[in-house]
């Protein structure tokens, strides 16, 4: 007889899960799915990117799920990967960015654009896009930290365990990411 997943915690279903059981890595999934793929949504602006990235990540995270540290939240955990996998993605685009660059006109309609997807469900598109091109413009260590209180409300403690640096540094870049993003915008302090 299978156990209520509903009422397990995090760490019971990774113990589950890194024990073979195929329920607990889908309750699992179900649990952080959302929360990951708005993360990674923030970080890349494209909806179908984010969705192989969230597919990506849980992969890499289920591979790894023995070295899940069952006393911490599992959510810190999986958006820690969740992050890694944006930083490579971004790394990656980067690298085509190069070479769509520095080959033949005609051969660079086989290299993927940069240009981010419409955001099809924005009310104000043109405010969605100021947004996303300021944020975009701040420094990665500022945007992280933006992201992970602002978008994902993440606490101070969690943003801190997840960027691996203190909660001081985390109070320091979001205060410097807002008054970065309040002048990038051209919007008064608040």
């Amino acid at each position: 007889m299978r156990r209520d997943l509903s009422q397990c915690s995090d760490g019971e279903l990774a113990a589950l899960a890194g024990g073979g059981a195929e329920h607990a890595y889908r309750a699992l999934l179900a649990r952080h799915k959302v929360p990951v793929f708005r993360l990674i949504r923030a970080h890349v602006a494209d909806a179908d990117e984010a969705m192989d990235l969230t597919q990506e990540t849980f992969v890499a995270g289920f591979a790894a799920i023995a070295r899940y540290d069952r006393e911490r939240p599992f959510r810190v955990w999986i958006s820690r990967i969740a992050i890694n996998k944006c930083r490579d993605w971004a790394r990656r685009r980067a690298v085509r960015a190069f070479f769509a660059r520095a080959l033949p006109l005609d051969s660079a309609q086989h290299v993927a654009s940069d240009a981010p997807a419409p955001d099809a469900e924005a009310a104000d598109r043109a405010q969605l896009a100021r947004v996303r091109a300021a944020m975009a413009a701040l420094p990665r260590n500022l945007r992280e930290v933006l992201i992970l209180r602002g978008v994902e409300q993440l606490s101070q403690s969690e943003t801190a365990e997840l960027l691996r640096v203190s909660e001081k540094t985390v109070e320091t870049r979001l205060h410097r990411a807002r008054a970065k993003l309040r002048s990038l915008l051209g919007t008064a302090g608040e």
